[in-house]
């Protein structure tokens, strides 16, 4: 790793949100449990820094989320779609090489650490935005129909989906207090993304024409 992977590495931040929630775990469990959620979203997120170094782009920030993180790239919109979708499957092959990994680890320890991989993996590949399963969909959707009005369509789904996981958390309580939180961060940031549209609708009809 290269004094490049190391700068970007050092641009990690925890999000604000993601403090009270982790410390509020710890309260209720075991720390060195939580301790391994932390370290493992760190480790999905530079899968992300190295996958942008391997492609070369400039990484401005990566903030760890509940559910992962979420990077700010320099390039935004005008970003290639190809490397928007190397950089999203960064994260969930760095988790798959955490679990790859579990059999060499002690027992006591690799129990827990393969629950927590398997559960981040299969939480960012839901295909929906902002996760990586949703980042994936968005990319491909560029590769291979650059229209920003599938886009739109493609943020609609999410928005209705995320808000279906809302409402059933909620009826679900207090069981289901941390994918409740979960939901309500993930609905946040669909309607800011939602919101915004427009402007990628925007940059689709002026710029994306002449990159295509």
């Amino acid at each position: 790793m290269d004094e490049r992977v190391c700068s970007i590495v050092t641009r990690m931040v925890i999000h604000p949100l993601f403090l009270p929630l982790l410390f509020g775990m710890v309260l209720y469990g075991d720390v060195a449990y939580y301790a391994m959620i932390l370290t493992s979203l760190i480790v999905h997120e530079v899968g992300h820094l190295i996958a942008a170094w391997l492609v070369k782009v400039k990484v401005e920030r990566c903030v760890i989320m509940p559910y992962g993180g979420e990077i700010e790239l320099r390039s935004g919109f005008a970003l290639n779609p190809t490397k928007q979708l190397v950089i999203a499957l960064g994260g969930p092959i760095a988790t798959l090489g955490c679990i790859m990994v579990t059999p060499l680890l002690d027992p006591l320890f690799a129990e827990p650490f393969l629950k927590i991989q398997m559960i981040l993996l299969l939480i960012n590949l839901i295909p929906i935005w902002p996760l990586d399963g949703g980042r994936i969909v968005f990319s491909l959707i560029l590769i291979f129909n650059g229209n920003a009005r599938n886009y739109e369509f493609f943020l609609a789904i999410s928005l209705i989906l995320i808000i279906l996981s809302v409402l059933i958390t909620f009826i679900l309580l207090p069981r289901s207090l941390f994918i409740f939180i979960l939901s309500l961060f993930l609905l946040m940031k669909i309607i800011s993304e939602w919101r915004y549209r427009k402007y990628r609708l925007a940059f689709e009809i002026h710029v994306m024409k002449r990159l295509t």
